[in-house]
């Protein structure tokens, strides 16, 4: 029997992806869950998994073709005779299956948020579900149901053509028998009560602004979890869509000709997605940078010293571990350096929790995924999730999940050979640092001059939230301890 796997949306609320590379050919045998192809969606790679064993018959969508969700891209002969069918909610199952293998589990945090004075968020009309799980009952492209679903209360079936904003983000990515979807009624209600449904291919409640933002952002508004009245879209609601949506990898040009005076980058894929999320940013947060010129020697010999130690002989230790421990300390001591601006709501979201980002440039382009629960984790353990969060994001495999939920970012530019510079805030957050790099400097020690390790640090900050006087004293304090790794300890 032919069977053909279809483009899944692998819960990122993906409209379409282009096929990176093919594992297989025809000809070929598989096995379920083997890996047969890698995608490039608007946010990762992904590889993808055949649900079936059989023959490959053929690939039916070529490498660097964008194909839509829901479009088959790869048949394969199985042994099962026609009645040997999956029943729809087994091919259900199955498809959700290969999908909640494929997405990595959105951080805890996502569920409750902080208040500023520690309690949790308000939960009226809104439901803290994080973008591109457990809302969307369906993204691929189905024709209308002749019958009313019976099993849940949820909102009509979209048109032909439309993404239904009520159906599973894992629904049939690789059937091609129509199936009734065996729904979960408790995350239909949420999608019920969170994206509101009008008659037409409207099917969130947004007013003409704030689509306008979203479509200048690229922002699918059918993923978005509304925070207004009534579950309405709110302009903060896209900017957070749009810095979850973070970089991935891009096509690289081809090298320009002999001769060739000119040539034209496609603004795609890691590019596209920067430039809206610091635009976005820039617009909306207004910065204000300071900097710190500081002596590092402390650091650098404790450094040193911590690679000697059992518990580090497995981890790279570097600087910006440490550097990474001083922010999560001044964090500590400076909560409100370390939350965000609801402006809907007029409330400064005040996070005691740490999602470290560190800004990772990688050949494909710049990612920030970010270090869960940070502030939770010891120095070896922090310095194996930095390696770990390094090693992915230069591998192009970093998903989503990773890089959704950010509190405060550290960017490295010292190791490009850069003092220092003027960081943009990653969208939805208040502050960033900048570590530039650790350089031999003449020093004023007790009175004498002395060669130094100097680095200098700068630190952008939403000026909405934190005044120059908390800027200041959060930067002084990362000073502080990286002069002197000892105050580590005593503010810990």
């Amino acid at each position: 029997m032919r069977r053909e796997f279809r483009l899944p949306d692998v819960g990122e609320g993906l409209t379409e992806a282009e096929i990176v590379r093919w594992h297989v050919q025809a000809g070929d045998e598989v096995k379920v869950n083997q890996i047969v192809v890698e995608i490039e969606t608007a946010k990762s790679i992904v590889e993808l998994p055949i649900p079936w064993d059989g023959v490959v018959s053929g690939l039916l969508a070529d490498e660097g073709r964008t194909v839509e969700v829901g479009r088959p891209i790869i048949a394969v002969d199985t042994a099962e005779e026609p009645g040997e069918t999956p029943s729809p909610a087994e091919a259900e199952g199955q498809a959700k299956a290969l999908v909640d293998d494929l997405v990595p589990k959105p951080p805890a945090e996502g569920a409750v948020e902080p208040g500023a004075h520690g309690s949790p968020a308000p939960k009226e009309e809104r439901q803290s579900v994080l973008v591109g799980y457990g809302v969307k009952t369906g993204a691929t492209r189905r024709r209308p149901r002749k019958r009313p679903d019976t099993t849940t209360e949820g909102p009509p079936p979209a048109a032909p053509g439309a993404p239904s904003a009520g159906a599973p983000a894992a629904e049939e990515p690789a059937t091609t028998i129509p199936a009734e979807p065996v729904a979960n009624p408790k995350r239909v209600e949420v999608a019920a009560a969170t994206v509101p449904e009008a008659p037409g291919p409207i099917t969130v409640l947004a007013k003409p602004p704030v689509r306008k933002l979203a479509k200048d952002l690229g922002v699918d508004l059918t993923t978005v979890t509304g925070t207004g009245p009534q579950g309405s879209i709110t302009r903060d609601d896209v900017h957070a869509a749009a810095a979850a949506q973070a970089p991935v990898p891009e096509t690289v040009s081809a090298p320009a000709a002999p001769g060739q005076r000119e040539e034209r980058v496609p603004i795609k894929g890691v590019r596209r997605m920067m430039a809206q999320a610091m635009v976005a940013s820039a617009y909306t947060a207004p910065h204000v940078t300071e900097f710190l010129q500081i002596d590092v020697t402390g650091t650098m010999e404790a450094v040193r010293r911590l690679r000697a130690l059992p518990d580090f002989a497995e981890v790279k230790v570097s600087p910006l571990l440490l550097v990474a421990k001083a922010v999560l300390t001044a964090a500590r001591r400076h909560p409100m350096v370390n939350s965000s601006w609801d402006e809907q709501a007029q409330e400064i979201v005040v996070k005691h929790y740490v999602n470290l980002g560190i800004a990772a440039a990688t050949p494909r382009g710049l990612v920030v995924p970010n270090v869960k629960d940070a502030h939770t984790l010891s120095l070896p353990d922090l310095a194996r999730s930095l390696a770990e969060l390094t090693e992915t994001a230069r591998a192009g495999r970093t998903q989503p999940a990773e890089m959704a939920g950010g509190t405060i970012t550290i960017t490295n530019v010292g190791v490009f050979g850069v003092d220092t510079g003027t960081p943009i805030i990653n969208p939805g957050e208040a502050a960033i640092l900048a570590f530039g790099q650790v350089r031999d400097l003449p020093w004023v020690v007790d009175g004498e001059l002395a060669v130094r390790k100097v680095t200098t640090l700068s630190l952008s900050f939403d000026h909405r939230i934190v005044d120059g006087e908390l800027g200041s004293r959060f930067l002084r304090d990362v000073g502080d301890m990286l002069e002197d790794p000892l105050r580590i300890m005593a503010w810990s």
